[in-house]
């Protein structure tokens, strides 16, 4: 019966709604009966009972022949709105307008609050009760001559009969008034169960797409503010999937084309040399000197996609020891001078005399650089410059690798660091698979440090490494 969530929200609503409502009509029927209802009964009967007593406090006939005192009650009686009696000093019954108490006139009444009544003091009594006979207001009033004397008592009665019609129709007006809210309270539970169902609802069926395949579109954040968490939590994870698959389809890609080049470099060595290549001494030497060349290429391309790796499956693991970057820093760019060289690039490195020693794994930092310098090696035509300068900074050190290529747009300037992204310049990343720079941002970041990039368009990049002398804890 309530195995949807919005059935169980509208009862969650209604259920303390049809409990609280009744509790209060109860309570409010019966304040407002006792309270209000009778007490004003009471006073208006009280009234009548006072004005009765001065009437009748200088007719000495009535307080001593029955039948005057009758014939009186009969006279007063069309005007009042409750029956009346009257007693004499002794408490016995002289006179009433009920007929059914015909057979009681003479004798000695028993009613409570009398004796008070007797003593010359006023006695008024509310009883709240669903018997229609039972006289829920009371009042005897006493009469006293001006000698202070009690000549005699008035008494007006009520019985709910007389006053019920008046009861039913405050307790429909009351019903009806909480029936109206009741029914308003279980439409507002109804409506905030939909509200909060609703964007749950798309989120459930959106995740079941989801696991079909079907390409998604960001949901609308609303509802309350747990649900839009949710939501946007939702529509993070769905724009990291879309990142993921966008990835994979530009791995594979990235694969064929960065493993085609080399293996069909690789066969056509293996076809030449077949074909008789191999017996020209020099050509064999050429031929597998190039055939080393594409191996080298594989070689480091899966280098590339086993750092990768170990930043998908949780991160990289270093091996920290003390690092005198004033010492392994000329030997970890020796090979990359020459290589400078060798293109015809000026090479420049400007160091301080002391550099200090910081925690570090020597190997993957020298990735770092490798990445930096191959790339900028790669793409500065022959006659630039490439630069390499290091320094201190409060608790940091900065490592600089600078060229003077082409540059790099600034919209792409964060773009690069994202792996198998490639530039749209022509000049600059327009080949390779895009992880070089977004592996050494991870290995830095590893090391508690930052990379970031200066460069524009005709005006070379500036890529800095900054490292902390001390590990984060």
């Amino acid at each position: 019966m309530f195995s949807t969530l919005r059935r169980r929200l509208i009862l969650s609503h209604a259920l303390p709604l049809l409990i609280i409502i009744p509790l209060t009509g109860i309570a409010l029927i019966y304040v407002l009966e006792t309270q209000v209802v009778l007490a004003n009964l009471a006073t208006e009967v009280k009234g009548q009972a006072a004005l009765l007593a001065e009437i009748v406090i200088d007719r000495a006939d009535i307080w001593s022949d029955p039948a005057q005192a009758q014939a009186f009650v009969n006279r007063v009686e069309p005007q009042l709105s409750s029956p009346v009696m009257l007693l004499d000093p002794q408490g016995r019954l002289l006179a009433s307008s009920d007929q059914a108490d015909a057979s009681r006139i003479g004798q000695t009444m028993q009613f409570a609050g009398l004796d008070n009544a007797l003593a010359g003091k006023s006695n008024v009594r509310t009883v709240y009760s669903q018997n229609l006979d039972v006289e829920v207001v009371d009042v005897m009033t006493p009469v006293i001559a001006p000698n202070g004397r009690v000549i005699g008592i008035v008494r007006l009665t009520h019985r709910l009969a007389s006053v019920y019609e008046q009861f039913l129709r405050l307790r429909s007006l009351i019903a009806s008034i909480l029936g109206v809210a009741l029914v308003l309270g279980v439409a507002v539970g109804w409506v905030l169960a939909l509200n909060l169902e609703r964007p749950l609802r798309q989120m459930t069926m959106a995740v079941y797409r989801l696991a079909g395949g079907q390409q998604l579109t960001p949901l609308p954040e609303q509802g309350p503010e747990e649900v839009r968490l949710l939501l946007h939590a939702f529509n993070i994870l769905t724009e990291r999937l879309r990142n993921v698959e966008e990835t994979r389809r530009q791995l594979l890609s990235s694969l064929v084309h960065e493993l085609g080049t080399p293996l069909g470099a690789l066969n056509s060595g293996i076809q030449a040399l077949r074909s008789g290549a191999d017996q020209q001494v020099e050509l064999r030497q050429e031929l597998l000197a190039g055939m080393e060349e594409e191996i080298s290429k594989l070689r480091r391309l899966l280098d590339d996609l086993a750092r990768l790796s170990d930043q998908f499956l949780g991160g990289v693991k270093l091996t920290l020891h003390p690092v005198r970057l004033s010492e392994w820093l000329p030997r970890a760019l020796a090979t990359w001078r020459q290589a400078a060289q060798a293109k015809g690039l000026e090479w420049q490195l400007s160091l301080p005399p002391e550099l200090p020693a910081l925690p570090a794994d020597s190997d993957r930092l020298a990735q770092v650089l490798g990445n930096l310098l191959s790339n900028a090696i790669k793409y500065t035509k022959p006659g630039g410059r490439v630069s390499v300068a290091a320094g201190r900074e409060h608790d940091q050190v900065w490592i600089r690798v600078s060229d003077t290529g082409q540059g790099i747009p600034l919209d792409e300037q964060q773009l690069i660091f994202t792996p198998f992204y490639r530039g749209r310049s022509a000049g600059r990343f327009p080949k390779g698979m895009g992880l070089g720079l977004a592996i050494a941002k991870d290995l830095v970041a590893a090391h508690g440090g930052h990379l970031d990039v200066k460069s524009a368009p005709g005006e070379g990049a500036h890529f800095t490494l900054w490292l902390p002398l001390k590990l984060r804890t």
